[in-house]
């Protein structure tokens, strides 16, 4: 088939990209397989996707709709994946760009839509969520508008068609008004008629840019990507390009195109404008070419903007190493961490001189998600407090900012704009709009770490927070960190329920009780500045059976659940966060007290 449509739905976290993507394989003409159906998203089989609802590794799937193959690719909505975002859009030849009736154009938003802008791409765009009572659609239809053109989209680019769809019923139209909708074909029609075919020849010699790598038990790595030109065939001899320029020739064990959210061996030729995946390169990584045996040119590598923030990762060094995990050892980390520099090219990795090594992603919640990740297939390790990646530009020292989008109750908007602003934060723009603010801020990443659990209690759940990588600049001040020391356990054992009753004026606890804790960890925060070390095990003095009883209850409060996102907002340099398979947990460095003291005086090295 050459009548080929590439198309990538792009929009901000949770505006309904992988809920239409689900509506159109449904309602098309392709094969889903009876587990497939019964999912509730189809597109996010990541386990932590469907935990977040949000898109974090892109996808590809295809349909046919009158004899027109349309590859979907179902792309991330967050900054912080940026990286899977830029590399898979060079595979399509237009977008859908979804926007929620109500919330409008978002952050992420305007990156996704930049990004798309700067390759040319046909735009057509989506108001999602019509189904929604309190829908926004002429307020939604002017910001998107003026998105647009702050982007600097030209005349062309900017006279976009625009649709209004339901994901979730599976419906979309030309017109809002729900009652005249049937189903989800006027956006296959959009598609076929507003996005051109792709470009390509078929009598041009082969090339071919891998944007995904993938694994497969029995094919072994399987790389995907675009034809550029020529075409694709099982068994012939091609010419793989590596990222430095080297050239080899190989033989493709496999050629597989996409059918539904499946790929599928071929035998066929897979021609010019279409995506298609091979394997048999077994060394083959993100951003190379295949090209033709005999006239083999490369492609221009992949340009992936650079990441911002970075942490130190570590094999476990905690009295419970090794009784959690199945992966412990530095050399099984890091080989897991070279497994997945082939696939995220937003992530570097440096071995670090102290020991363990260095991880640059491209925002706190990149690296959260890998850790995540990696604790669930059994790897233990212990990580450092997130940092600001520091560049030296003509000498001058410059550093990350972001720019901070929050939607927040007008009457709770002055104590969000005095904590930014104590972490240097800019403001740049204010407007209220029913009662509700809407903040615009230049911040330091690094005054940023921590700040979203301070944002939910200053905004007491009502705000809404969204941030995305602006420049990088010198810093007008330090923004410190936590205020507040911790509450560090000066023994190992097994908590107890009256000594942590007698403890928690001290601050906020942790940990109940009967948990296994050792000296060094952190058990809670202070209410002061500076570490508490304390007895969390502290066992009950044998007491007079005639003594005086009590005129009161007491009564323990309720411990705060560290989580891995909130263990990485709340530790100081000086600080660890343990974790494996089983636990979250957070600790000093040196879990001796004694000698922590004796180094930072410097009596010992």
């Amino acid at each position: 088939m050459t009548n080929i449509r590439n198309v990538a739905i792009i929009a901000h976290v949770d505006h309904g990209k992988t809920t239409l993507v689900d509506s159109l394989l449904r309602q098309s003409k392709t094969y889903l397989s009876k587990e497939v159906i019964n999912n509730t998203c189809i597109m996010d089989s990541n386990e932590l996707e469907k935990e977040r609802g949000i898109t974090i590794f892109s996808k590809n799937a295809s349909v046919i709709y009158k004899n027109t193959k349309i590859n979907i690719i179902d792309t991330p909505g967050h900054a912080d994946f940026g990286g899977e975002v830029e590399r898979v859009l060079r595979m399509a030849d237009g977008c859908l760009l979804l926007v929620d009736a109500k919330e409008g154009p978002m952050p992420q938003t305007r990156f996704v839509l930049k990004k798309a802008l700067e390759l040319k791409l046909k735009i057509i765009v989506v108001i999602n969520k019509i189904d929604q009572p309190d829908k926004k659609i002429n307020e939604t239809l002017n910001k998107v508008f003026d998105l647009f053109i702050d982007l600097g989209a030209d005349d062309d680019i900017a006279n976009y068609p625009v649709l209004y769809a339901s994901g979730k019923l599976g419906k979309a139209g030309y017109s809002p008004l729900e009652e005249e909708m049937v189903d989800i074909t006027p956006i296959f029609e959009a598609i076929i008629k507003h996005i051109s075919p792709p470009s390509g020849d078929r009598n041009q010699p082969l090339q071919m840019l891998i944007t995904t790598i993938t694994g497969d038990n029995y094919k072994g790595r399987v790389a995907v990507g675009r034809i550029y030109n020529g075409a694709l065939k099982k068994g012939e001899s091609v010419t793989y390009i590596n990222r430095f320029g080297e050239k080899k020739a190989c033989v493709l064990s496999s050629v597989m195109t996409f059918e539904g959210i499946n790929r599928k061996d071929t035998l066929e030729e897979i021609p010019a404008g279409d995506i298609a995946a091979i394997s048999g390169i077994p060394q083959i990584t993100i951003g190379e070419t295949i090209a033709d045996i005999n006239n083999p040119i490369a492609l221009p590598l992949l340009n992936i903007e650079e990441p911002t923030v970075k942490m130190s990762f570590n094999v476990n060094t905690s009295p419970f190493a090794g009784k959690e995990g199945q992966f412990t050892t530095s050399r099984q980390i890091g080989e897991r961490l070279q497994k997945e520099l082939q696939t995220d090219v937003a992530l570097k990795v440096e071995d670090n001189p102290s020991g363990g090594w260095i991880i640059y992603g491209r925002g706190e919640l990149h690296l959260a998600i890998l850790i995540e990740r990696l604790r669930r297939e059994g790897y233990e390790l212990e990580v450092s407090r997130p940092q600001a990646i520091i560049k030296i530009v003509d000498g001058k020292t410059l550093a990350p900012f972001e720019k901070v989008f929050i939607e927040v109750p007008e009457e709770l908007s002055g104590a969000i704009i005095q904590k930014l602003g104590s972490r240097y934060g800019e403001i740049q723009k204010m407007e209220i709009i029913d009662k509700t603010a809407y903040l615009e801020f230049i911040v330091p990443t690094k005054g940023l770490f921590g700040f979203r659990s301070q944002f939910l209690t200053d905004s007491r759940g009502l705000g809404i927070i969204n941030t995305s990588f602006e420049k990088f600049a010198e810093e007008k001040g330090v923004f410190e960190g936590r205020e507040t020391g911790s509450l560090v356990s000066c023994e190992s054992g097994i908590t107890l329920i009256h000594a942590l009753i007698a403890l928690q004026d001290r601050g906020t606890l942790f940990y109940g009780p009967s948990i296994n804790v050792y000296k060094g960890q952190i058990v809670g925060e202070s209410t002061r500045p500076g570490d508490i070390h304390l007895n969390p095990c502290k066992e009950k003095e044998a007491a007079n059976k005639k003594a005086r009883v009590k005129n009161h209850v007491d009564h323990f409060n309720a411990p705060k659940i560290m989580d891995l996102e909130k263990s990485l907002a709340y530790v100081n340099d000086d600080e660890l966060v343990e974790v494996t398979p089983q636990s979250i947990r957070i600790r000093k460095k040196i879990l001796d007290e004694a000698l922590a003291r004796k180094i930072a005086r410097g009596i010992i090295d």
